[in-house]
């Protein structure tokens, strides 16, 4: 098997539950940490899939952080190869970004515990295959993004509509599923609501976990089907 390709864009926002995933189903990974100077590769060639994780700027802000230039022209490169990816949060702006859908202001930023629905046609996909229609998931963003000209949406909610889309083998999540106990509390323990939610983190801890590791499963069989067929 390649190695999939992380792209983590700050400290505090790295694999957490994905990673679990990974280490027991020990699949090579190639962490690529742009924040601290990493470079990312030229090519995709080498690759069998990417995840592009969440960070603090935006999509958009390209002149600011140099590397989200690099990091889209990557992302282009992977979905016209249909090559599986799989970005959460400003990971899933950068895949709308990079084909070609505007990435703007949330009117309402979501933050803490939610749910997020899925759509007929994400009942039907393999990413969600086994996944209950409303997902548990954490949020944390002030973007939002439209789903690119040839995407499908697969999941939504109240104040954000669009919460996960589908373009080729590319897969962008709004949300958070990869948030572990050490995250919660590294990012809401100083909030005004922190508290509760790191309680709550406990009390869902088995049924988010569950949810989260049959996605990340579904992914990993597309990513094996992608590999017997030679994309």
């Amino acid at each position: 098997m390649r190695k999939i390709l992380v792209i983590q864009h700050a400290p505090a926002e790295g694999l957490g539950t994905l990673g679990n995933f990974f280490e027991r189903m020990q699949i090579p990974v190639e962490i690529v940490r742009v924040y601290q100077g990493d470079k990312l590769p030229r090519s995709v060639r080498k690759l069998q899939g990417v995840v592009s994780l969440g960070g603090p700027m935006s999509a958009f802000e390209e002149k600011q952080y140099p590397f989200l230039a690099e990091e889209r022209v990557l992302l282009q490169k992977a979905i016209d190869g249909d090559l599986p990816v799989l970005g959460i949060c400003l990971g899933a702006q950068m895949i709308a970004h990079a084909c070609g859908g505007a990435v703007f202001r949330a009117p309402i930023p979501e933050r803490g515990w939610d749910t997020v629905d899925l759509t007929a046609k994400g009942r039907q996909d393999i990413l969600f295959h086994g996944a209950p229609t409303e997902i548990p998931v954490v949020q944390w963003h002030g973007d939002t993004f439209e789903i690119p000209y040839d995407g499908t949406l697969l999941a939504t909610s109240r104040d954000c509509p669009n919460q996960a889309f589908r373009v080729n083998n590319a897969y962008g999540l709004q949300f958070h599923i990869e948030v572990d106990r050490a995250m919660m509390s590294a990012w809401f323990g100083e909030e005004r609501e922190g508290e509760e939610w790191i309680r709550t983190f406990g009390e869902r801890e088995a049924s988010y976990r569950s949810t989260a590791d049959q996605i990340y499963a579904n992914f990993l069989n597309l990513l094996e089907i992608c590999w017997v067929f030679g994309t």
